[in-house]
């Protein structure tokens, strides 16, 4: 499960965090973008597409809906200011 989360789209383009990018099912449309032959990933999506993508696509969609909440509030643009220690 961790080497394939190495991978992982959805995982890729959160880690990603520039503005501009898609945000709501990003993994899953960055697997579909890699599997349709786009050009250009790292500009659209902000990371890298994975090498499989076609194995990568059903771990993403689920991923992606199980993080569609926050991605949607994100998309609203409600941010989360969180700080921790003393």
């Amino acid at each position: 499960m961790l080497v394939q989360l190495g991978g992982c789209a959805t995982v890729r383009t959160l880690d990603a965090n520039r503005p501009g990018v898609p945000v709501v099912y990003a993994g899953a449309r960055l697997d579909l973008y890699a599997i349709n032959g786009g050009c250009c990933p790292e500009d659209r999506f902000g990371a890298r597409a994975p090498a499989y993508p076609r194995l990568d696509l059903p771990g993403s969609a689920l991923l992606d809906t199980l993080l569609l909440p926050l991605s949607l509030l994100t998309a609203a643009g409600v941010g989360f200011n969180a700080t921790g220690g003393l």
